[in-house]
C-alpha cells in the first residue's frame, strides 16, 4: 500500500474540492514530504490517476482575471469516499504497515467515529503481539541476540520494533479513550489544511509545473 493515495485523497477531501497546488501545499504544511513520497510529481500524478480511476472528479476552473491559465480542481466521488476509508481503517490496523502509511493513517485519524478508531488500533496492537510470538518461536530475547550469532541481532530488532510499536499504540489508545481530541461526530473537527491563499510556513519555494493545474 503507498501513502501518496491516502494522503491525496484526504487532503482533497478535507477541502471538499481541491487544486493539484492545495493539495501539495497542505501535503508539505504535514511535512508529508518529508516523510513520504509525497514529491510535486507523485501528487500530480496521484491526481489524475485517481481521476481517470473514477475515485475523483476533476472540474476545470475558468482561467483567472490575470491572464493565468485554468486550472483543474479535484472533488471525491463515492468511490473515492469508500477508497479514502478502506485505505485508512488498512493503514491504522495492520501492524505491518511501513512508517509512511501509518503516519499517514494517524494524519487522518479524526476523520472515524473514536471507538472505531480505537478498534483499529488495538486490531493493530493484536497483531504486532501475534507477530512478535512468531519471531520469538525461534528467538528468545531474554537468552540475548548471542544465541543465533549476528542473525540473533536481526531477530532483537524484530522483537524491539514490535513491543515499541505497541506501546505506543497502547499509549495512542489511552490518550483517545481519556477523551483527547475531537472525533468525527463529536462537534468542531482540528483543522489540519491552509485555507485558499494563506501562505505555508514550511513550503519549499518551488514550483512545479503543475501548479497552475
Amino acid at each position: 500500500m503507498s501513502a501518496i493515495r491516502l494522503l491525496v485523497l484526504g487532503a482533497v477531501r478535507q477541502h471538499g474540492r481541491a487544486h493539484g497546488y492545495q493539495v501539495r501545499n497542505d501535503l508539505e504544511y504535514w511535512g508529508a514530504n518529508e516523510w513520504s513520497n509525497a514529491k510535486p510529481g507523485s501528487i500530480y500524478h496521484a491526481l489524475k490517476q485517481m481521476a481517470k480511476e473514477g475515485l475523483l472528479v476533476a472540474h476545470e476552473t475558468e482561467p483567472s482575471t490575470a491572464g493565468g491559465p485554468p486550472r483543474t480542481e479535484y472533488e471525491p466521488t463515492a468511490a473515492g469516499e469508500e477508497e479514502f476509508f478502506a485505505l485508512l481503517r488498512a493503514a491504522l490496523s495492520r501492524h505491518d504497515q511501513k512508517a509512511d502509511v501509518l503516519s499517514a493513517g494517524i494524519g487522518f485519524l479524526l476523520d472515524l467515529p473514536r471507538a472505531e478508531a480505537v478498534a483499529l488500533l488495538r486490531e493493530r496492537v493484536r497483531g504486532l503481539e501475534e507477530w512478535r510470538a512468531t519471531v520469538t518461536e525461534y528467538y528468545t530475547p531474554e537468552g540475548g541476540p548471542g544465541q543465533l550469532g549476528h542473525i540473533g541481532e536481526i531477530m532483537n530488532m524484530w522483537v524491539h520494533s514490535a513491543d515499541s510499536g505497541a506501546e505506543w499504540t497502547r499509549g495512542l489508545i489511552a490518550r483517545i479513550e481519556d477523551g483527547a481530541y475531537v472525533f468525527a461526530g463529536e462537534g468542531e473537527p482540528f483543522v489540519g489544511v491552509l485555507r485558499e491563499g494563506e501562505a505555508n510556513p514550511y513550503a519549499t519555494g518551488e514550483r512545479h509545473p503543475g501548479d497552475a493545474r
